[in-house]
């Protein structure tokens, strides 16, 4: 199983690099896994990952692609710049989600 190392801690993650406990998850490791991405955090970033943290914690599912984009006032096109290829799958690995079981 691999593992982040943020700030002098051992992130554990899965073989998929998602992290095993959500508990885990801060601001710091958000930046460590976007780098692994190649994306540099912005605000509209953020406010993709609060949109499917708050999503994810009332229904513990994930939203579509669209209610995405809606519901963080951005454009789905945004969202396939902000997070290249694959914005649901790579937005709720910096959101320290499980992956999305619409991603293979």
């Amino acid at each position: 199983m691999p593992n982040l190392e943020v700030n002098g801690k051992t992130i554990a993650l899965t073989d998929e690099g998602y992290l095993e406990n959500f508990e885990d998850w801060d601001k710091d490791v958000a930046e460590a896994l976007a780098k692994e991405e190649g994306i540099e955090l912005t605000e509209n970033h953020w406010k993709v990952i609060e949109v499917l943290q708050n999503k994810y914690k009332e229904k513990r599912e994930f939203p579509t692609l669209r209610r995405l984009a809606k519901d963080s006032g951005l454009k789905t096109k945004d969202l396939y710049d902000l997070f290249p290829k694959k914005p649901l799958k790579k937005a709720a690995r910096i959101a320290g989600l499980p992956k999305p079981s619409s991603c293979g």
